[in-house]
């Protein structure tokens, strides 16, 4: 059974890192969580639960908006081959949460240390940084240091990689669907 969000606060407690919780509404994409996370300071995210044709699994952890080339970011993070998003299934039995609710906090769940973290470097350039509490339906902020010290915690080693190249322009209109 993974671990809650009560138990993510007290381990929180337990390693001395103070944390900011706002309840919202459930949030499943980063275009759903920009209009509810206008108000929270600090930097909002978007997190990427990749797998390798090895089957190892990744946790790529950037800004809301980076540009992220997912048929090149194998080059960058040390997989083997070209990169899939991880099945329900596989995110659950690692991290404990539900795709919509992905989380660097979700390491706390990764007991095996079968995830590689990798946290795109312009991400970093925040003080305050912004993750979902285990479920989408609240934002945690975070000291940036404290993150790496939670993460460390947990049994992992962050690889810190420009991942991104720029920013997407979210408040430009959808491409139309071809026909």
């Amino acid at each position: 059974m993974p671990l809650t969000r009560a138990d993510l606060m007290r381990r929180f407690d337990d390693l001395g890192i103070k944390t900011e919780t706002i309840e919202h509404e459930a949030f499943f994409t980063v275009a759903e969580s920009r209009q509810g996370k206008g108000n929270i300071p600090g930097g909002h995210t978007k997190n990427l639960f990749l797998k390798d044709k090895k089957d190892r699994v990744f946790l790529v952890v950037a800004e809301a908006d980076a540009a992220i080339d997912l048929k090149k970011i194998h080059e960058k993070i040390g997989a083997s081959g070209r990169v899939t998003f991880g099945k329900p299934e596989l995110l659950m039995e690692l991290l404990g949460v539900i795709p919509g609710s992905v989380t660097p906090f979700g390491l706390i769940n990764d007991v095996q240390g079968r995830v590689t973290v990798v946290l795109d470097q312009p991400m970093l350039d925040h003080e305050i940084l912004n993750y979902h509490p285990l479920e989408n339906t609240a934002t945690t902020s975070i000291r940036r240091e404290d993150l790496l010290a939670f993460i460390r915690a947990t049994g992992h080693d962050p690889q810190v990689v420009a991942v991104s190249h720029g920013k997407l322009d979210l408040d430009a209109p959808e491409p139309a669907a071809a026909d």
